[in-house]
């Protein structure tokens, strides 16, 4: 009786970890290698965007001593990044190939698959009807958003051709800022023999700040490349 309870009895937490380390460190592929056996080891997590340190070291101590704040959760900070894009004419226009071409590029750029878009009601001057897909929308938050700006500031901005800078006049009253590009292909990671057609892009850039002043500071932080409009008077 003794042996069969000690045959029945649950695994310690002990041994549970064991099996589960054995089951890492070693794996059976008798399938593909004939029998042979091959060290698996372990997945080294990625490393932190490069962004979020220098927010937390140097842009939320320069803000403090900017606006004069005291708490630190004050500060203001990024929330969201929106990347959204209107394909309304190819698909009124028949070409819904587009969409399936424009979804995969824009994963590609974003990192993440988007959403489809579909039009709340119907418009009889534009062809459109209630329910069609229109447009693609990705919202990007945390270590994602942080990587996704860091490749557009230092990879995607000096790939604009004639680029002078982005409009600091595009801040809502609460510090978010919208602008666009006017083609994919300022994206590295596009492979520009394989784009069929040219499509422009609309990026949302949402923040916790208060006002444009606050918003301004915090992406010139970043290094934003904002337009200095002063030297045209």
């Amino acid at each position: 009786m003794a042996e069969k309870d000690k045959k029945g009895a649950k695994p310690s937490d002990a041994e549970i970890a064991a099996r589960r380390a054995a089951k890492v460190k070693k794996v059976d592929t008798e399938e593909t290698t004939g029998g042979t056996e091959e060290t698996v080891t372990a997945a080294v997590p990625a490393p932190k965007p490069r962004l979020i340190a220098h927010y937390r070291e140097k842009i939320t101590a320069d803000l403090k001593e900017k606006f004069g704040l005291k708490n630190t959760f004050a500060v203001p900070r990024l929330e969201k990044i929106v990347i959204s894009m209107g394909l309304g004419k190819a698909v009124t226009g028949g070409e819904k190939g587009k969409i399936e071409q424009a979804e995969k590029e824009l994963t590609i750029i974003a990192g993440q698959k988007p959403q489809r878009c579909k039009a709340k009601k119907s418009v009889a001057n534009f062809k459109v009807r209630e329910g069609m897909e229109t447009g693609l929308k990705v919202t990007l938050r945390g270590d994602r958003m942080y990587e996704f700006l860091d490749r557009m500031i230092s990879l995607a901005f000096p790939r604009v051709k004639d680029f002078r800078g982005v409009d600091p006049k595009g801040f809502d009253q609460d510090g978010n800022y919208n602008f666009g590009f006017n083609e994919q292909s300022v994206f590295p990671e596009i492979d520009t023999a394989s784009i069929t057609f040219q499509q422009g892009m609309n990026i949302t850039i949402v923040t916790s700040a208060k006002n444009k002043a606050e918003g301004t500071e915090l992406l010139k932080g970043f290094g934003f490349p904002f337009r200095d409009d002063s030297k045209k008077q």
